[in-house]
């Protein structure tokens, strides 16, 4: 027995327990040989008895994938304890596989027992719930974790892909034609190679545009033009190529962004060849990207209305079959995008073409490409600068077209910004010159109100128009930037810093009353999240404006470690899930608007748990922004 105690106050958490309790622990434990090599759980299936404290040899522990590899090896030798977290948080089932080695000796705590102590004993508890929080950031763990439903009707055809990758797929080989070659030649080369596009080349054969049967129709028989001429006159641009170590979805979101049919497929500088939009989409009959397709094809506004309310249904049924929360926002913001470029298209058509050159820009959540099911307008436009005598001719019509864009928006169900962040608003459509001014007021005057109120306008990302403009005023951004703006970076920290995770000293939620629930905001949840990957993205001069891809790109400039980018990115998605989640069960389960509301109680151990551990990660993180940026001032 006194053997037994001594080991037991080495062992984690038990340590923690007064002796006394020790000593009737002791009296609980059933002693277990194993003398040879032995599977004794399966991930997900064994209801395990008992806590498994080993005291010689080894548990090896993993999970096996759908092709029974091995994922994420754990070797616990003597002092490791297993079983606790599968049996407090995963309904008593083994959340990995385990093997006991040849000659391994384990002390078992029955089941009731260990739980008697995680209740009389808070610390011996948060021992086990904390270490399952902080492995749930991990990726790949907690992709092995999640249970994932397949409900009977959903959108996607083929979930791979969400996961297989360009490389995999047969690409069409690229038929060139130079640019001096005649028309009627170019679309007798296409007959031949039985393709419905042909890329054009230069006098250095490099691609400068692509010739399709859509092109002919519209650019050459419609005009009845001279088949004789050459295909530059008539070829179609921009060029859009993707590397093929990109994911399929990536490549048909891209189609739908750039609007082209056609996609080249690049490696390592050289096309391999290019992937037709039609093709894709024939494989994919009723996937999200279809939907998308539909969006494109919508005859009216009323149209457009109707899809626009279906797509809670999508993102329920996304997630429903555990594609990444990530992904799901690029597919909100694809189609909230198109819907928009209908939009203004039509009101272009209506208003007549625009005196000057333009860019329709989208802001916050929308510029980040991270919209959710309560979302609202923000967007803004920048216009060339014009003589004086056409300014103001140019702006009437610039805020009369803004004007009807929104409240078209509005009506098919891109709510007004309730902040006034609208290119309808007088304060956001402006010339280039003038939104320079804007920039260079904002960095060089700033104070903690200015900051706060203006920050979503670095999460600006061109829409329509003439990206050449977009493309100046991030120029001058960085300009701005290289400068003495140590005050600017000072409150843009602090602005970080206003949103504390809602988590008291004892670890438990802080929460608020709305009607008759105790709930915290997930949004303002996010926010630091957002706002310290902003301040840093802005330092190191990165004009992304995706959360996700800041991240990636401060991770590869060395900014963030490994271990940090995948906290902040696990925490990040993981709120993220959670939140299109609710929203999407409201909407379509509730049949009520929307919030950004969730009341602690409702959710899972599992989920609470997890919670807790992204908040600590959040609360980690303001602490270092606060000695990296605000310390000099």
């Amino acid at each position: 027995m006194d053997n037994r105690l001594a080991f037991l106050k080495t062992v984690s958490p038990f340590d923690l327990l007064p002796e006394d309790v020790l000593l009737g622990v002791v009296d609980l434990l059933q002693e277990v040989r194993y003398t040879k090599e032995s599977l004794i759980y399966q991930q997900d299936s064994s209801k395990l008895r008992s806590l498994d404290i080993i005291v010689a040899g080894a548990y090896e522990a993993f999970f096996y994938d759908s092709e029974q590899n091995k994922r994420l090896p754990e070797s616990l030798g003597a002092g490791a304890c297993y079983g606790g977290q599968s049996i407090l948080l995963n309904k008593k089932r083994s959340i990995r596989t385990v093997i006991a080695q040849k000659g391994t000796v384990v002390y078992a705590l029955p089941r009731r027992d260990f739980r008697a102590l995680c209740l009389a004993y808070p610390a011996f508890f948060h021992f086990f719930t904390a270490r399952y929080g902080e492995r749930m950031l991990n990726e790949e763990y907690a992709h092995f974790v999640k249970p994932i439903s397949a409900p009977e009707e959903n959108f996607i055809a083929a979930d791979q892909m969400y996961s297989r990758r360009i490389e995999t797929l047969e690409v069409r080989e690229i038929v060139a034609v130079p640019h001096d070659t005649p028309i009627y030649q170019a679309a007798q080369q296409m007959a031949a190679a039985k393709v419905s596009c042909a890329f054009v080349t230069n006098e250095h054969q490099e691609i400068v545009g692509y010739l399709t049967d859509i092109t002919l129709r519209d650019n050459v028989i419609a005009v009845q033009l001279d088949a004789t001429r050459p295909v530059s006159e008539v070829l179609d641009t921009p060029i859009v190529a993707i590397n093929n170590e990109a994911f399929v979805y990536e490549a048909i979101l891209l189609m739908f962004q750039t609007k082209t049919r056609y996609l080249l497929v690049e490696k390592g500088g050289h096309y391999l060849g290019f992937l037709s939009r039609n093709k894709l989409l024939s494989d994919l009959a009723q996937s999200p990207f279809m939907f998308i397709q539909a969006v494109k094809s919508a005859q009216s506004m009323q149209e457009l209305k109707r899809r626009w309310e279906t797509v809670p249904e999508i993102v329920n049924q996304l997630l429903s079959r555990g594609v990444k929360p990530e992904i799901v926002n690029q597919v909100i913001t694809t189609v909230a995008d198109t819907i928009a470029l209908k939009v203004i298209e039509a009101v272009l058509a209506e208003h007549g073409p625009a005196p000057a050159k333009f860019v329709f820009m989208v802001l916050g959540s929308e510029g980040r490409k991270e919209q959710t099911l309560l979302t609202d307008q923000d967007n803004a436009i920048i216009y060339e600068d014009k003589a004086n005598e056409q300014r103001e001719l140019v702006r009437t019509y610039f805020l009369r077209f803004a004007a009807a864009v929104s409240d078209q928006l509005n009506h098919i169900g891109l709510s007004f910004c309730t902040g006034g962040f609208m290119a309808k608003n007088h304060k956001w459509t402006h010339s280039l010159s003038h939104w320079k001014r804007n920039y260079h007021t904002w960095m060089s005057e700033s104070n903690a109100e200015t900051v706060m109120k203006f920050s979503t306008f670095f999460d600006c990302r061109y829409l329509y128009g003439e990206a050449s403009i977009m493309d100046e005023l991030q120029a001058f951004m960085g300009e701005e930037l290289r400068g003495p703006v140590e005050r600017f970076f000072y409150y843009m920290a602090n602005n970080a810093l206003q949103y504390e995770p809602p988590l008291t000293f004892f670890r438990n939620f802080r929460t608020f009353t709305q009607g008759t629930q105790q709930v915290f905001d997930m949004k303002k949840t996010m926010t630091p999240i957002v706002d310290l990957v902003r301040v840093y993205a802005l330092k190191h001069q990165i004009f992304k404006t995706n959360t996700g891809e800041r991240l990636h790109e401060l991770r590869e400039k060395g900014v963030f470690t490994e271990k940090e980018y995948q906290e902040l990115f696990q925490a990040y998605y993981y709120l993220m899930g959670m939140r299109l989640k609710k929203q999407a069960r409201q909407l379509i389960n509730d049949r009520i608007p929307p919030t950004n509301y969730l009341d602690p109680k409702i959710l899972t151990q599992v989920e609470q748990v997890t919670l807790k551990e992204i908040f600590k990660v959040i609360a980690d993180f303001q602490l270092r922004i606060k000695v990296v940026f605000t310390k000099t001032l």
